[in-house]
């Protein structure tokens, strides 16, 4: 897919609940100290290389808005929330650890995928769904912009972005306090 200008997807900083393993998707906990930590992290690897000229675009949850407001902290970057940058909605799972969720639905436990399973929650989003929002984000970008986002959903910005299928989730690498950039078609973590 081509992009216009480009990309640093940000994935909020640590949350309570990332902390204790437990699935948040539309729902919420608090940065950690950690959390916190890593936005600043993210803040100083952008304050060098964001191009002139760029905006933001942020996940509406309050960890993703707590991220911007740290990261972006003085960088002169307009930021606008955006609904189709939340991370996929778990229905009935979100609030629960991975193990409770494996307990309850043996065929989590026996996925070897480390991600597509959370398209399999009962009253949750399909990745058909999800895909289509991921593809309206990028297909609105006019120029450098930050994404503000989630672990599925940068993950399956990333995929989109390159090219590739939305089931590869697992081939990308994720992180905390990191920014993925995407420039002409290459990926590259900017530690």
């Amino acid at each position: 897919m081509d992009i216009a200008g480009d990309l640093f997807i940000l994935r909020h900083g640590e949350t309570r609940w990332n902390a204790e393993g437990r699935l948040q998707g539309h729902l919420d906990s608090p940065l950690t100290d950690r959390g916190v930590a890593q936005a600043r992290a993210q803040r100083a690897i952008l304050a060098p290389v964001l191009p002139g000229g760029s905006v933001a675009r942020v996940s509406p949850s309050p960890r993703a808005m707590q991220t911007a407001e740290i990261a972006l902290a003085g960088l002169d970057v307009p930021a606008a929330k955006d609904a189709r940058l939340l991370e996929v909605d778990l229905g009935t799972w979100q609030g629960h650890t991975l193990d409770e969720i494996a307990a309850a639905n043996p065929h989590v436990a026996e996925n070897q995928d480390p991600h597509l399973w959370k398209f399999t929650a009962p009253g949750g989003e399909s990745l058909e769904h999800m895909t289509a929002r991921c593809r309206a984000v990028l297909e609105d970008i006019t120029g450098p912009t930050v994404l503000v986002t989630h672990g599925v959903t940068s993950r399956l910005l990333r995929c989109l972005a390159l090219g590739m299928s939305p089931t590869g989730l697992a081939a990308l690498p994720g992180g905390q306090g990191v920014v993925h950039r995407l420039s002409a078609g290459v990926a590259q973590i900017l530690p």
